[in-house]
């Protein structure tokens, strides 16, 4: 079995297990649950970073990492965007923007 194929695999059973666990959390912890999947996302960049930066002239590699960056960046901006609104509902109107 090939790297590629392991990894493929991992990656299956990873969404499969997150799908799960994400299908089983009441409504009323998803915002707390953001903050830790924002940590998660930003090692997830740097891992995405770390696979580009040493992929080398590996064409399927270099194509996962910045698919993988692509997405976990996507996560932590809107990850930030949803905190900030969040936030924005419980400060006082004079504070507002």
């Amino acid at each position: 079995m090939s790297f590629f194929s392991e990894a493929l695999w991992i990656l299956l059973l990873g969404s499969l297990l997150g799908l799960e666990l994400i299908g089983k959390v009441p409504p009323t912890l998803h915002t707390p649950l953001m903050s830790g999947a924002n940590a998660i996302s930003g090692i997830t960049v740097l891992a995405a970073l770390t696979l580009i930066i040493t992929s080398g002239d590996n064409l399927p590699m270099l194509i996962i990492g910045a698919i993988s960056l692509g997405f976990a960046l996507f996560n932590v901006v809107g990850g930030f965007l949803v905190t900030d609104r969040m936030l924005a509902m419980f400060s006082r109107k004079s504070q507002r923007k």
